[in-house]
Formats: C-alpha cells, structure tokens, sequence
C-alpha cells in the first residue's frame, strides 16, 4: 500500500541547522561511517560508499551535523527496530512504513502528522506497522519533543483518599496537561490525554485528539457474560513517542512508531498490573473465586481469563493482535534468520519474555545477549531528566 501524506514538501526544504563548528566531534564522524558501511552493504546501493562518507565529512566540516537522505533515513528507521532488544516483535522489521516528515518546523503541523499517523496506521483495525520521523535535533538544542509515552493514552486522577481513578501510570502527565490549560478532563477511567508537543526554544502546546481517529475495543469475554458490564476498554494502536532515534549520529527526538499489540501487553500489564489499573481482584470476585490466601492461585485464575477477555474482544472488533505464545515463536524465526545473515541478535530477556506463562514460551529457555547498539537505535527519553523538558519541569 502505497502511503501518502497531505503535506506537499519541498524537494529542498531548509534544514533546520545553522551551526558552524570549530571541530567536527570525531564520535559523531565515527557513527555516520559505522552506519553508511552497514547501509551500503546491506542495500548493496549503486554510490560509492567513499564518496558518500567524504560528502558527510564535508557537510559535517560546515555545521557540525548532516541530513541523511531518504534511503539512509528509510533503512535506518528499520534498522533500528531490528536492533531494539527490549522488542520481541522484531520478525517484521522489514515492512515498517516510514514516514518523513523532516521538514515540518510549527507544533500544529507536527500534530496533524501525528493525527495522520494514527489514521493510516489503524487502518479500520488492520494494523501497519509505520514510523513518522520529524526534524533531527540540532547541535545546541533539545530537539522536538512529544511529552506523551505514547500518542493515545488514558488520563489519571489522584483523589483526596489516596485512590486513582484512571490510569496510575500518567497522573503526573495529567496534572501537567491540567496546568497547562487542558479543560477536557472527565474524571473518568478511559479519558483520551492531549497530545503535548514542545518545538525547541518554545513553550509546550497541547492538542486534543479528534474522538474519530481513534479506534477503542470493547472488551468482552468468550464465555462470562458478567465481564461486559464491567466497562473495560482499550485503544487499538500502541505509538509509542517517548524514544529517540539514533542513526549513524543523528539523533530524532521525536519518531512516534507502532507495532500492534501482544495480548499481554494489554491484559497483564495495562489492566492487570497492581500499579496500572488492577483489575485482578474485581475479577477473581466475579469469578467466584477464594482471595484469602495466594495458594488459591486466585491471581493467575483471573489474569488468564482478562487476557483471554482481551484476545477475544479484537478479534471480535477485527483488529489486529497477537498472543504471546505466537510471539515467542515468531521472535524464534528471527532469531534464526539474523544467524543466518551473519547478524548477532541482543534481546533484553525481561522484556522479550512475555509477563504471563513465560516458561511456557521458547524464549524462555532461550539465552539473550544485551549490548548498546546506540549507533542505529531507539533510546528511551525520560522527561524532566537530561535536560528533557517533560511534566516534570513544567
């Protein structure tokens, strides 16, 4: 499917650095070269590779950065999917769409990016799997940055007794977007957040997401009729926009991208984690079941059938999902395939291994190495630290 976008860029567009350095950082040089070698021979492309390195040596000589091309931007998006070791959906790295929307330069255009971005990759349910890459940070500045840990999340509410109502994981991210003027809140469970985006030397904005660009699953189970009228829901499209990418030097601090969800991410972590919405007990006492004591095995009873709640409701909506036990296989076959290509494979093996029945899956038994591939990677931005602006310095 070919992807199209509403904004007509210009085939020269002003790139956003100005920056004229006395030195050019040799870590810097280091990374472009490590990362046009890999491009080259991967792509096997008709330029020489010397001559594209002296291009980059010389456009880094006159202000202390580069712009990578299409191709370069495009292969590197996928790379670094197929290097994020904390990703056990990595067999399809090759089908990314990427989106470049570089040389957009306001806050609102980035938004209707951003609103655009998740229209095409929902796909009424059918999900692809798409990055939308915006301006590369400039030498000196803190580059473009999306507040949000994801595009769509659920706002929540800290109230006088100490509970939360909605989501515990973005109070702070709620508060913020509240002082900042956001009059949307409802105080409800499943509120949609704003998207907050801060262009570099600039205040943060909000904007509101439009209700009909995201698709929501109403969750229901195959056998427990009673599980329907406890309300639960969740958004389709996971977009993540809280990771930088990194390619051969260049760092883009905001490339929102998504996958499509693995069951559990949904069912034991979103909604079944004690510190997320914990809904396991509402559901052992639905079930029937005896929570006095853990030899029950209360908590697993109930978090299987929430995860069975979970797959059965998108298939039921027709959006696209995955189970975890399909996963751990898939990432298998990866495993394979990078062998054969001569690739070493890294994996953060507590997070590639899935929260729920992991010694069930072959990913389990599987030993992982992990090393910083930061040359060609997605490294996750935490707000309010490292002279990220963020909630926490609002």
């Amino acid at each position: 499917m070919k992807l199209q976008h509403q904004f007509k860029l210009k085939e020269n567009a002003e790139r956003p650095y100005q920056h004229v350095p006395s030195k050019v950082p040799p870590e810097l040089l280091i990374e472009a070269q490590h990362y046009l070698h890999i491009f080259h021979q991967e792509r096997r492309v008709s330029c020489s590779y010397a001559q594209r390195l002296e291009e980059v040596r010389s456009e880094l000589e006159r202000s202390g950065t580069y712009w990578q091309t299409q191709e370069e931007l495009t292969y590197g998006a996928m790379v670094a999917w197929r290097n994020n070791a904390r990703c056990i959906g990595r067999l399809n790295w090759q089908k990314l769409h990427v989106r470049d929307m570089r040389a957009l330069s306001t806050a609102q255009d980035i938004f209707t990016a951003l609103v655009e971005h998740i229209r095409l990759a929902t796909n009424r349910g059918k999900i692809q799997s798409m990055i939308t890459i915006f301006a590369p940070q400039s030498p000196g500045d803190a580059g473009i940055r999306i507040w949000n840990p994801q595009l769509i999340r659920y706002a929540g509410y800290r109230q006088a007794d100490g509970c939360v109502v909605g989501d515990p994981l973005h109070i702070e991210l709620t508060e913020a977007v509240q002082r900042l003027g956001w009059l949307g809140a409802q105080g409800g469970a499943f509120d949609l957040l704003p998207i907050v985006i801060q262009m570099p030397g600039h205040a943060p904005e909000i904007f509101e997401l439009p209700r009909d660009c995201i698709l929501e699953v109403t969750l229901s189970h195959p056998e427990f009729s009673w599980f329907a009228d406890l309300g639960l829901k969740w958004h389709a499209l996971p977009v993540i926009s809280n990771m930088r990418l990194e390619i051969g030097g260049i760092s883009y601090t905001a490339a929102p991208f998504n996958g499509w969800y693995m069951g559990t991410e949904i069912g034991a972590r979103n909604l079944g984690d004690v510190e997320r919405y914990n809904l396991l007990p509402c559901i052992a006492r639905a079930m029937g079941l005896e929570t006095h004591s853990d030899r029950t095995l209360w908590k697993d009873r109930a978090l299987v059938e929430l995860n069975r709640a979970v797959l059965h409701s998108f298939e039921l909506a027709g959006v696209t999902i995955i189970d975890h036990h399909t996963a751990a296989r898939q990432f298998m076959h990866h495993e394979k395939y990078e062998r054969q290509a001569g690739r070493n494979l890294y994996a953060d093996w507590g997070w590639i291994v899935p929260p729920m029945s992991g010694s069930t899956t072959p990913v389990f038994h599987t030993p992982t190495k992990t090393a910083s591939l930061h040359l060609i990677s997605f490294i996750r931005t935490i707000p309010g630290r490292n002279n990220v602006p963020g909630p926490a310095t609002l």
